[in-house]
């Protein structure tokens, strides 16, 4: 009896041996598997980072050219400039104005889509297209569009009577600011509407029929259970739509070039007409630096305090 549970024994420890050896190779395999893209991400990311950072202490004005130590200098300069604290305060009202409309076009979208009726896989396909298009092509069609002369916009407005002349869309701070808002919104909301209907249709229809037994309102079913469903993808895209959209530049480059008078002059655009344009790289990569930390410390912030209860957590 006691050689049959010794034979026993040692036959599971061959079989945890061979179960971790196994484990191990996997690992290996999967570490393996994953060294390219770690090695594509340090290559592409950390450098062009540490590159930034080593510049921010030098006193360079032309990419490729050398630079003396300078220290903290060139963060004391971005931190007291005149224009670099205005510039962060318009990103802070484009990344607020672009979340709440491109939120309430996409809810909007999302439940509309989600109903039943004829076309609505057309309906699917096509409302991604403005998001599909490339930047440069939505900037010439919206200069056209909202042209003061010849613009399809101003035309009709001016034929429905309800202005007495063309307006200017990009001719004052105010009304250019909330053009490249709206235009932004535009393009971007489709994008959000896909994801928030997928999110809706993971949502069980038990729970809709069963409030709607109960005598819940379209509202109340909304509320109680619609958000509650969505409550993972809209922290995913309150998280990572908030960093793209504070680092959107092209789009408002092409439109104003951060006019008039630096009325829609973000902070990628700051740092674009820094480096690029007054010849300051190592200023530029300063201020690049203060807003990464920026938005490091909201990153981690909406993570703390947003972050969905995973499951088996308490609600």
């Amino acid at each position: 009896m006691g050689a049959d549970l010794s034979r026993l024994k040692s036959r599971w420890r061959l079989k945890d041996r061979s179960r971790s050896s196994y484990r191990s190779r996997e690992a290996l395999l999967g570490y393996v598997l994953v060294a390219p893209l770690i090695l594509w991400l340090a290559g592409t990311i950390l450098y062009p980072l540490f590159s930034a950072i080593r510049i921010s202490f030098l006193d360079v004005g032309i990419i490729g050219t050398g630079g003396e130590f300078v220290g903290l200098e060139n963060y004391g300069r971005i931190l007291s400039s005149s224009r670099f604290w205005p510039a962060l305060g318009r990103s802070l009202v484009w990344v607020v104005s672009n979340a709440v409309l491109q939120t309430l076009a996409a809810f909007a979208t999302a439940l509309i889509l989600k109903q039943r009726f004829r076309g609505r896989r057309i309906a699917r396909v096509w409302v991604i297209l403005s998001w599909i298009v490339p930047t440069v092509v939505v900037v010439i069609i919206w200069r056209w569009l909202l042209g003061t002369s010849g613009g399809i916009v101003n035309y009709a407005l001016v034929t429905l009577g309800i202005t007495q002349e063309p307006i200017g869309f990009f001719s004052t701070g105010s009304s250019a600011f909330a053009s490249i808002v709206f235009i932004n919104s535009w393009r971007w909301f489709p994008l959000m509407a896909v994801i928030i209907l997928a999110g809706m249709q993971s949502i069980p229809e038990e729970f809709y029929e069963a409030a709607a037994v109960d005598g819940a309102s379209p509202l109340q079913r909304f509320w109680y259970i619609t958000l509650p469903g969505l409550q993972p993808v809209l922290f995913v895209l309150g998280l990572v739509g908030t960093l793209w959209s504070f680092n959107v530049f092209d789009i408002i480059w092409l439109l104003t070039k951060g006019g008039p008078a630096s009325a829609t002059t973000t902070v990628p655009v700051f740092i674009y007409d820094m480096a690029f344009q007054r010849y300051r790289l190592s200023r530029a990569a300063a201020a690049s630096v203060i807003v990464g930390l920026i938005l490091l410390a909201f990153a981690l912030l909406f993570i703390r305090f947003f972050s969905p209860p995973s499951e088996g957590e308490e609600q």
